[in-house]
């Protein structure tokens, strides 16, 4: 009796002939499953970023619109290894967005670090219905938004905030700069 007892204490603990149940380790940094199919035009989203910085602020632009605004007079080399340790920061912390509505009628992500998305309406429009269905693919996983409409609902402006954070999520895993704007 006292054996069985001492056998079943350390299977229960994951110790001896006993296979204990492996749990599933969780991915760090969390991410969210979308990746949307359709990309937005490199052009349009410098002219907006330099339109809502005025044309007073250098940034760089990652493969997937996502821009990180510079401090002025950075050299090519240290613009690029800020923009690149900015996108590693907002991933390694929890990539809290803030999007708010352009006076042109995109949307502007912002996070607390200096960078952004944004989202061209033009483009939205045109992706409605992968915006529509995917965008709750758009969460981490175990990830819960509080919104005015409750815990993970969102309203057409939440969905495209949710778009322009996949983008970033996007840029963050595979980091391309594929242009540096200078505001001189």
């Amino acid at each position: 009796m006292r054996r069985s007892f001492i056998a079943g204490s350390l299977a229960a603990l994951g110790l001896g002939n006993a296979r204990a149940t492996p749990t599933p380790k969780k991915a760090f940094p969390p991410v969210p499953t979308w990746k949307p199919s359709f990309s937005q035009p490199t052009d349009a989203v410098i002219d907006r970023i330099s339109y809502y910085s005025n044309g007073k602020k250098d940034f760089a632009v990652f493969c997937n619109g996502t821009c990180v605004i510079l401090d002025d007079g950075l050299s090519d080399v240290d613009a690029k290894a800020t923009s690149l340790k900015v996108l590693a920061d907002i991933l390694s912390f929890h990539p809290d967005m803030n999007p708010a509505p352009m006076d042109d009628g995109n949307i502007l992500v912002r996070y607390n670090h200096p960078a952004v998305n944004v989202v061209l309406s033009t483009v939205a429009k045109a992706h409605w219905d992968e915006i529509d269905k995917r965008h709750l693919d758009g969460l981490t996983p175990d990830e819960v938004l509080i919104t005015p409409l409750g815990q993970n609902k969102f309203d057409d402006f939440g969905k495209q905030a949710l778009l322009g954070r996949a983008y970033m999520f996007m840029d963050a895993q595979s980091p391309e700069i594929i242009r540096l704007v200078r505001h001189r």
